[in-house]
């Protein structure tokens, strides 16, 4: 019998961990505490007296402590006492690895030790990128960065890991795709499945590594050749570890939905099939999940946002919400999407297709003649779009309403008409709030048949994307608000505003030309955008807003209703695209369990949040990898070939140039800028001669010749053939291109004030049931990111 004044029994955390688990143990909160208390490293026999282990009781306890050794919050010592690491001065972190053959130490706790340790390349060999280590601090080294030593590592990630076979003879070498990984992995002959130099293979990892040995592994999977079409985006797959294929409970339980939309999922819907709704999307999209309807009521409008309602397909911890939430999002490469609901979800029951009923939830607006929107709900229904219309023809409706593609839908143009009036109306609110308004260009990859870029060519935004984002953007507001209200939890689309340390570089370069940025310390979108309103037209505008917008953090998701700063809300969320979005699929039961007076119970929204945000990030990097990859590819015959180009980044090692024309990115190191020792400014952008005082700044125009493309590293060097004059660089704008603002853009994770799904301006490949996707005949893609 436990003495009821023991440590166990006064669990200040016992609630929760009876509500947990059935054989309630002590929490972690507790060990700790108990631990800190005795203020010397504990054997398990000293732990299960002080906390009243019971025999049976052993086993999962033990369960317990590995977990909380693997998170870092306890560790062993060498003669297995259990030891609290900052009593130790040991840090948990991530490691993090660089091509070079060094790399780092992320900290958990950023609070407490803010600053990432370098770790050098001896120590880099018992470890790999993304494994989890503790860590002591052991000096500085030569630049004066924390430097540390690895004590034990906590977790091996890398269970698999994709490379190229670089060599064979008696032990297969095979080199990581992610050049991260420094290690070489050796291959016994008999078991790399007869690959060949050259070939891409998926490696299992049998041995990790260690101070004195490099890691083993066996070919599970031979991929092909390097240069074999669409292998940039298989290993891209592996390389980022995305999910690509769906369970086989998933494709079940997607297969057994019905075709089409029974009688009885109409119960407790409105119906709006007779209501004129329209999908507008672009000339290659093969899902629609949003449709709009406006007409004027009084000297307002009401604006119809429906959006189809996947939930009432995908329910919570089901085959298909497993699947959905381990992706996070749907994944969009050139020529292929990796989709985050199977085909017959996201193409066909949740695709608001023309002529036919859809369920889907809906967000209904009352607003006024000044574009404010003052009522709104929410509600399920039924629906029927009217027309599957294209930015294209919508843009040509409204510049020429006499004209062919107006004759043609005669009897849907009063209700673009209708759309535009009140477009137009919304954008001045949009300039009232004073949310900021980046020019960005986007580009449109040309394929040929053999799957590799033939051009690359930039593209515009027209008013029917406007439109339509506007129309997305008070949705999302709308659903936002409704949670709010009804005060039940959800997950926010957040942007904060500049960090102190980005304000004042903001702040310094602005200065230089003459501007100013208002707000104090904490600056409001209003004052980003008064400045963006005096810096336009400007022939450096472009150069300007580039600096504005790489000054922003990055948009995140989190339960916190913080805002988001370049949009100007005060609280915003995603609710217009769940099909190809998990957090907006969240979002939809929180407002369908809202109207019931019901609370949707999610596991954690904070780590909700942080899922979803890293799913985001990870595919983004790994698009960016096959956009980087097929564009070296297509610059590998220009080898020695004369660009011009602007400095579109400026780093200590030297500037990245766009070309103009072909629009990729290179490199122009360091010691190709001159015969000097040129320091790095990172206030002002630029990179200048110590003692020729030469130099290059962000927006700085160039004549570069190609001189080496790496497949392998995807990067491209360049030499500086001369530097336009200084004149001309001032009167030159950036060019109209991904890397210079809009690589900023997504970068920085802005949002345009647009809320369109990525594909819509490009190809949308027809999609298999396995999550493999067939190409469509359309050889254009783009990404465009909100």
């Amino acid at each position: 019998m436990k003495n009821k004044d023991s440590k166990r029994n006064n669990d200040p955390h016992a609630k929760r961990e009876a509500a947990q688990y059935d054989t309630p143990l002590p929490s972690r909160e507790l060990i700790l505490q108990v631990m800190t208390e005795q203020g010397v490293p504990l054997s398990l026999e000293q732990l299960y007296e002080l906390l009243e282990i019971g025999v049976e009781e052993r086993e999962i306890f033990g369960k317990r402590l590995n977990a909380m050794e693997r998170e870092g919050q306890i560790m062993p010592n060498r003669k297995g006492a259990l030891c609290l690491p900052e009593k130790i001065d040991a840090i948990a972190g991530t490691v993090q690895g660089h091509p070079d053959g060094f790399g780092f130490l992320v900290p958990d706790d950023k609070t407490k030790y803010p600053d990432d340790l370098f770790l050098s390349a001896k120590e880099m060999q018992q470890v790999m990128h993304g494994d989890r280590a503790m860590v002591r601090m052991s000096g500085r080294d030569r630049k004066g960065r924390p430097e540390g030593k690895i004590v034990e590592v906590l977790e091996r990630t890398n269970k698999s890991v994709v490379g190229r076979v670089v060599r064979g003879q008696g032990v297969t070498i095979v080199a990581a795709e992610d050049k991260r990984i420094n290690q070489d992995i050796l291959i016994p002959y008999h078991l790399d499945m007869g690959a060949k130099v050259g070939q891409v293979v998926m490696v299992e990892i049998t041995e990790q590594p260690s101070v004195h040995a490099h890691p083993m592994g066996k070919v599970v999977q031979i991929l092909g050749n390097y240069a074999d079409s669409g292998m940039e985006i298989e290993i891209a797959l592996r390389k980022h570890k995305l999910p690509h294929q769906f369970s086989p409970a998933a494709i079940a339980q997607a297969e057994e939905i019905p075709k089409v939309v029974q009688p009885n999922d109409y119960k407790g819907r409105i119906d709006l099939r007779e209501l004129p709704l329209i999908t507008i999307d672009g000339e290659t999209a093969r899902d629609f999940d949003d449709a709009v309807f406006a007409e004027p009521q009084g000297s307002g409008w009401r604006l119809v946002v429906a959006i189809a309602d996947v939930s009432f397909y995908v329910k919570p911890d089901d085959a298909l919400d497993k699947d959905a939430f381990e992706r996070g999002n749907s994944i969009y490469f050139p020529r292929r999407v990796i989709p985050m609901l199977p085909e017959a979800l996201s193409n066909g029951l949740c695709s608001l297709n023309p002529d036919v009923e859809r369920l889907c939830m809906v967000c209904d607006m009352q607003v006024n003649s000044e574009g404010t929107v003052k009522s709104h709900k929410f509600y399920p229904s039924v629906m029927r779009s009217q027309a599957r219309m294209t930015y294209t023809k919508v843009a040509d409706m409204l510049e020429n309403p006499h004209g062919e593609t107006a004759k043609e839908y005669t009897h849907i143009m009063p209700h673009v008409q209708n759309l535009y009036a009140l477009f137009k109306a919304m954008l001045v609110q949009r300039q009232k709030r004073g949310a900021i308004e980046f020019e960005t260009s986007e580009t449109m990859m040309i394929f040929n048949d053999q799957g590799k870029i033939e051009r690359i060519i930039p593209t515009t935004r027209n008013e029917a994307h406007r439109i339509i984002e506007e129309c997305m953007l008070a949705a999302n507001v709308c659903a936002s608000e409704f949670l709010k209200a009804h005060k039940h939890p959800a997950l926010y689309r957040i942007h904060e505003g500049p960090t102190p340390e980005k304000l004042t570089l903001l702040r310094t370069f602005m200065a230089e030309f003459g501007f100013g940025v208002g707000g104090g310390d904490k600056p409001h979108a209003k004052d980003y955008a008064k400045l963006m309103e005096q810096i336009k037209k400007r022939p450096d505008e472009q150069l300007l807003q580039t600096v504005l917008l790489r000054s922003m953090q990055q948009a995140v998701y989190s339960p916190e209703a913080i805002g988001h700063f370049g949009l100007a809300y005060e609280s915003y969320t995603h609710f217009t695209s769940p099909i190809r979005r998990y957090p907006d699929l969240l979002i939809h039961r929180a407002i369908k369990a809202a109207l019931n007076n019901e609370t949707y119970k999610a596991k954690d929204w904070n780590s909700l949040g942080a899922h979803c945000s890293m799913t985001e990030r990870r595919a983004d990097d790994a698009s960016r990898d096959v956009t980087n990859w097929l564009k070296c590819f297509y610059m590998q015959d220009k080898i020695g070939e004369v660009f011009e180009g602007t400095v579109a980044g400026v780093t200590a090692f030297g500037v990245f140039v766009a070309l103009d024309g072909v629009y990729v990115e290179g490199l122009l190191h360091v010691t190709e800028l001159g015969n000097d020792y040129f320091h790095y400014d990172k206030a002002r952008h630029e990179m200048i001669g110590e003692r020729t005082a030469v130099r290059y700044r962000l927006g700085d125009r160039l004549t570069i010749k190609v001189a080496r493309v790496d497949l392998e590293t995807t990067k491209m060097d360049f030499s500086l053939v001369n530097k336009i004059g200084e004149n001309k660089a001032k009167s030159m704008p950036l060019p109209a291109n991904t890397h210079a603002p809009a690589r900023a853009a997504a970068k920085h994770g802005f949002e345009k004030p647009s809320h369109k799904k990525a594909h819509k301006a490009g190809a949308k490949p027809s999609l298999s049931k396995s999550g493999s996707n067939k190409p469509s005949s359309s050889k254009k893609t783009s990404k465009k990111k909100r």
